[in-house]
C-alpha cells in the first residue's frame, strides 16, 4: 500500500495488480480519481506536496526543486506569502551549470529524509535565482534575498560558479556579495571564476539597467 497523498501511475496500479482497464472502471466507478492521463488519486484523499514532486521526478529528467523555491524551503525569505509560486528546475531548461543530468551538482533530498524530493543546496538556488535577474526575477528582491545567505558554504559556491556557463550570473553573484560584505565573497577570488572578457556585461530590463562589471 502506498503513503495517503500519493499520485499513482498506470505501473503503480498494475503493480498492485490493477490493470489500466480496470483503473479507467475504477476511475468511472469513483473508485479512483483520474488526475491526468495515467495518474490516478483516491477519493478525498489530497494530494501532498511531497509525494507529488516525488512522482514528476520519475518522469522528468533531473526535475529539482530550486531557485527562490529551494531558498525559501531553506528559510532564506525576505516576505511571505500565503501561496508562493513553486519553481522547478530541469534538463530541458536553461542549463546554468556544467553537469551531467543523472549527476547534477549539489541537489540531494530534502534534508536528506528518505523519500524526500530532490531540492538544491542553498548555493545553488541562490545561483539559479540570480540567473532569472532581467527575465522573470526582480533585481530588488534579489538583492535583499542575498542580504540573507551570510551563512553560505563559500567552497560549495565556489565549485559552483566554476561550473557556471552564466557569465552575468557569476558576476551578479560577486557584485551583491561584496557590496553587501557577505562572508563568503570574501573568500571568492574572481581570477578563479569564470567572470567573462574584460568588457562590462550591460542589460536592460523592467528594473532598468544592469551593469555587471568583471
Amino acid at each position: 500500500m502506498t503513503a495517503p497523498g500519493t499520485p499513482l501511475t498506470s505501473e503503480d496500479l498494475n503493480a498492485l495488480g490493477i490493470s489500466a482497464d480496470l483503473a479507467v472502471h475504477y476511475a468511472r466507478a469513483g473508485w479512483l480519481t483520474r488526475l491526468a492521463r495515467g495518474v490516478y488519486g483516491r477519493p478525498n484523499d489530497p494530494l501532498t506536496l511531497d509525494a507529488s514532486l516525488m512522482l514528476l521526478q520519475r518522469q522528468i529528467v533531473a526535475l529539482h526543486v530550486g531557485g527562490k523555491s529551494a531558498l525559501d524551503w531553506y528559510g532564506v525569505r525576505h516576505y511571505l506569502s500565503e501561496r508562493a509560486d513553486l519553481h522547478l528546475y530541469g534538463w530541458k531548461t536553461a542549463r546554468l551549470f556544467d553537469e551531467q543530468p543523472d549527476r547534477l551538482l549539489y541537489v540531494t533530498g530534502f534534508e536528506k529524509r528518505d523519500g524526500a524530493p530532490q531540492v538544491a543546496t542553498p548555493e545553488r538556488a541562490l545561483l539559479e535565482m540570480l540567473s532569472e535577474v532581467g527575465v522573470r526575477q526582480p533585481l530588488q528582491e534579489a538583492r535583499e534575498l542575498v542580504e540573507s545567505t551570510y551563512s553560505l558554504r563559500a567552497d560549495v559556491l565556489r565549485d559552483l560558479l566554476q561550473h557556471c556557463a552564466n557569465v552575468k550570473t557569476v558576476r551578479l553573484c560577486l557584485q551583491l556579495g561584496r557590496e553587501l560584505a557577505l562572508p563568503w565573497a570574501a573568500k571568492l577570488d574572481p581570477a578563479d571564476l569564470p567572470t567573462g572578457s574584460d568588457q562590462p556585461w550591460v542589460s536592460r530590463s523592467a528594473d532598468g539597467l544592469l551593469v555587471l562589471k568583471p
